[in-house]
């Protein structure tokens, strides 16, 4: 599974000078502990969470009163507190800067390029704050955003976390219906909203959308225009709707008030994304939130005072929101809006070298493309200050490993992380300290008890399983929204396993303790009664150039199930007999003859969710003629047409 030596290994001086290791530090002393070997000490951050989650608190410096008691109810999940006494303000604990150094720099592709000050940072939050009040918003309210990845969308989640009110966002490329099926679940009073966006180089306008999806959402009782396309956007097909510039008239840059709250108070409300029903609407609290992000940002992402941290997201994914939380590491935010390969396609490197970025997040998606572009920055950029590339999406093969240390740069450490929404972070993730073995990722988080178990529920290693996680964390939803009983909540993630949070993810835990994930569970093929990953294919066929992506399901079929690889072929080629037999013949000698796909079909193009993950059990239902609920959570719900009543799949 592994080579014999690692890809990358931190240096002493590496090691010495990271968060991680003074935290340690910290923790042994403060604890008495008796530790000398990283596994150890993940031990230990299990063991007593109390212990590891105070010391989260005090190493990163939290604002506010953390109480007497660190957890109660332990032993229950779902049921466990964490800091039940506690009271703070998440705002605040991102706006600790006041200086005139960069919070934030944007770049929305090669058409608009700002900064944003700390200071002009906080002035703007405090006069948003105080507009939002003016407009009725108080605790507990819901505020919305559907807006590009810009400063005026941190600046507006920070002034509804600054009062107590509850953020939810998502991207203006969604159509009417996908942000009526997640704000009209929650019901907003204030919507923000851009004049539209910039994508390839061309702009699209979104005010008439957002006009259609105001008119049927009742509770806003304001629209606020964020210009972007245009200086004075003409707000006219906008019930209630004022530009920012007058919305925050009124009102001085005065200090922010922040309002202290509850550990667990509503912070912010995220969606499921997949195609199977209505999006689920998971509500996070603030505490559980900010430690959560301050431990992978600072413990297991090495972020300092004054790094520069990317992410290519968008405002309908939860990176967003865990990009906005470097903000209480004291880090520079480079946010990013548009195709990731506007202009010459080398856009996000270009803003690597540009703005000395320390930390590149990106998907193995884009690692892939620029493999296959033959895009080589370690010959073209500097990216002199870069010291972590983080993946996420979907699983980094191993050849993307080879690609990011042959053709980026060789003295990075390359963290492929994983999680999702459910958790607002990760499960298994990067360490500065660790070395990177190819195809794995490094590590399990810090604090979380996480586990592969078989289909009985036993705990096993080098074998593939079940990821789940045996003991509470912070970062648990609080509940969905509307649930009130806990039954969706309960039914989501703990009825397969009693008091186990079950993820949904088919890995390997490996010889090194990292992991490697094989795909989601319920997409697990299974001809022959054999369980096969997807991610297994995938590896094999997209390392071909005639590839450009593909979709692999399993098909009932004569009483077993049928493998079925879909392909998006390069520009111009056609799947022909010679292109068949090159790709079962690279599956069967690189797997085992039972991935072998029955059938290969060529399709124009893939369905992705909006934070461009690809929909396995969409296209399975198709096949199957069932129907595909959700659709608004594509990006391209066109693309689901191709695979209805495919000829090739009836015999």
């Amino acid at each position: 599974m592994a080579a014999e030596k690692p890809l990358w290994a931190p240096s002493e001086a590496q090691i010495e000078s990271a968060n991680v290791t003074h935290f340690a530090r910290m923790a042994i002393h403060d604890w008495g502990l008796r530790l000398n070997t990283y596994p150890a000490f993940y031990r230990w951050s299990v063991d007593h969470p109390e212990q590891f989650w105070r010391s989260v608190w005090k190493f990163c410096g939290v604002r506010g009163e953390h109480g007497a008691r660190a957890m109660v109810d332990g032993g229950k999940m779902p049921g466990a507190r964490f800091f039940p006494d506690a009271r703070l303000n998440f705002a605040e604990n991102l706006l600790g800067r006041h200086s005139d150094g960069d919070a934030i720099v944007f770049w929305g592709e090669d058409k608009v390029k700002r900064r944003m000050s700390h200071a002009e940072l906080r002035a703007l939050v405090g006069r948003l704050a105080e507009a939002l009040r003016a407009a009725g918003v108080a605790p507990g309210d819901r505020v919305a955003g559907y807006l590009p990845n810009m400063p005026e969308a941190v600046a507006a989640m920070l002034a509804t976390a600054s009062i107590g009110a509850t953020w939810s966002s998502c991207s203006p490329d969604f159509g009417v219906q996908g942000v009526l099926d997640r704000f009209g679940q929650i019901e907003p009073k204030v919507l923000f909203t851009a004049d539209g966006y910039w994508y390839s180089g061309k702009p699209v306008g979104v005010l008439d959308k957002v006009g259609e999806i105001v008119a049927q959402l009742p509770t806003v009782r304001r629209t606020v225009v964020v210009s972007y396309l245009d200086e004075q956007p003409d707000v006219s097909p906008v019930p209630n709707a004022q530009r920012l510039a007058d919305f925050v008239a009124p009102h001085a840059p005065d200090d922010i008030r922040f309002e202290p709250m509850p550990f667990n108070h509503p912070l912010y409300i995220m969606y499921s994304s997949g195609t199977t029903g209505v999006p689920k609407c998971i509500v996070h609290g603030a505490g559980g939130t900010l430690l959560k992000h301050l431990s992978e940002h600072q413990l297991h992402s090495d972020l300092k005072p004054d790094d520069r941290l990317f992410y290519f997201t968008t405002c309908g994914w939860m990176m967003w929101n865990w990009l906005a939380s470097g903000l209480a590491s004291g880090a520079t935010l480079l946010l990013y809006d548009g195709s990731p390969f506007a202009g010459g396609g080398t856009i996000l490197f270009d803003y690597a070298d540009a703005e000395a970025m320390t930390h590149f997040g990106t998907s193995a998606k884009f690692i892939d493309e620029c493999k296959k572009r033959g895009l080589a920055p370690v010959r073209t950029h500097r990216l002199e200050a870069l010291r972590m590339i983080l993946s996420t999406g979907s699983p980094l093969v191993p050849e993307g490993f080879d690609y990011v240390y042959r053709s980026v740069k060789k003295d990075v450490c390359l963290a492929s992380i994983a999680g999702g929404t459910d958790l607002i972070g990760c499960f298994v993730l990067g360490n500065p300290i660790l070395p990177v073995w190819r195809g794995e990722i490094q590590c399990r988080a810090l604090g979380l008890a996480v586990d592969v178990f078989d289909e009985n529920g036993h705990a096993i290693h080098e074998q593939k399983g079940e990821l789940v996680c045996t003991r509470p964390f912070p970062s648990m939803p609080i509940g969905f929204w509307n649930d009130r009983d806990g039954r969706r909540y309960h039914a989501a993630y703990f009825a397969r396993f009693p008091n186990v949070w079950h993820h949904g993810d088919y890995v390997v835990l490996t010889r090194h303790d990292g992991m490697v994930i094989h795909g989601r569970s319920d997409a697990v093929l299974n001809p022959g009664g054999v369980r096969i990953g997807t991610a297994e294919i995938y590896r094999q066929v997209e390392q071909l150039d005639e590839v450009a992506e593909s979709l692999v399901i399993g098909q009932d079929w004569q009483g077993d199930v049928r493998v079925v690889l879909f392909v998006r072929l390069r520009e111009g080629l056609a799947l022909d007999d010679a292109l068949v037999a090159k790709i079962k013949g690279r599956i069967r000698a690189n797997t085992t003859p039972r991935h072998v796909p029955g059938k290969i079909v060529q399709v124009s193009d893939i369905p992705r969710t909006r934070s461009g993950k690809i929909v396995e059990l969409a296209v399975r239902n198709l096949v199957h003629g069932q129907p595909v609920s959700n659709v608004e959570a594509l990006a391209n719900p066109e693309a689901l047409e191709q695979f209805r009543g495919r000829a090739e799949l009836a015999s």
